[in-house]
């Protein structure tokens, strides 16, 4: 059994390959929060690569200096939109879970588009909700804790469809998308992925935005009960859409 946070990763990660993350790139991943997704780039364009994380999150800032020491790799604070010249060119940009909280995804791009060299890549990922929860069975549990997670970021002003939005807005944005793809996150009866650490890590969210207590979801036996109603039915669950893609600049 593996945490569903690891599962994303693996996505995230193919999706970089794909698209052409390669050694002695220079690359701005936006919204870079604790520094997860700049660490996976840094792997890929190695010694002579340079990566920029930027978010306007000071405390996950302060979370990802502390916690990555990779000389390779720097954070700013910033709204990637603007982002200031003295940061330079970057080959790529990548983003994970970001145009979902944009009020406009290709006029977002467009900013972004100011610190790409002409021919310079845009690499997204973004979940969406209009698929998943899916099952042959009825998963009660199952369908009450996505419904929870999307509500939240309903709340928050997230956009749960952005995943059938992308391609769109990359080509809204003046750019060609070369790859395109839509991943699921499958559980069996066998196959589990750990749901509990992501209900933990977004619980003040979903208590902020009322749209659950702290009791109804148990977080503590989350994982047990999720894995017992599908063993139960017998039933193979899709709870994550993710779609991928990968837009090249003019020039």
């Amino acid at each position: 059994m593996v945490d569903l946070a690891a599962a994303v990763t693996a996505v995230t990660e193919r999706m970089l390959v794909d698209a052409g993350i390669r050694e002695g790139m220079r690359v701005l991943d936006v919204g870079c929060g604790r520094g997860l997704v700049s660490q996976l780039i840094a792997r890929l364009v190695g010694e002579r690569g340079q990566v920029v994380g930027v978010d306007i999150d000071s405390r996950a800032l302060a979370m990802a200096r502390e916690t990555v020491h990779d000389p390779r790799i720097t954070f700013v604070e910033g709204d990637f939109r603007t982002l200031s010249s003295e940061h330079g060119l970057f080959d790529a940009a990548v983003g994970r879970r970001v145009l979902m909280y944009q009020p406009d995804a290709a006029e977002a791009l467009r900013g972004l588009a100011r610190v790409l060299r002409p021919g310079g890549l845009m690499v997204f990922q973004e979940h969406d909700s209009t698929v998943a929860p899916t099952s042959l069975t009825p998963l009660p549990l199952h369908a009450q804790v996505r419904e929870w997670m999307w509500r939240t970021v309903e709340r928050e002003g997230g956009n749960v469809h952005m995943g059938f939005g992308l391609a769109s807005a990359l080509t809204r944005a003046g750019l060609t998308v070369e790859h395109l793809r839509a991943e699921a996150i499958v559980q069996t009866p066998e196959m589990h992925h750990y749901v509990g650490p992501i209900a933990r890590a977004m619980l003040p969210r979903i208590l902020e935005r009322g749209v659950a207590t702290e009791e109804e979801l148990g977080i503590d036996t989350l994982d047990a009960r999720l894995i017992e109603e599908r063993t139960k039915a017998d039933a193979t669950y899709i709870g994550e859409m993710i779609f991928c893609a990968s837009a090249r600049m003019p020039g």
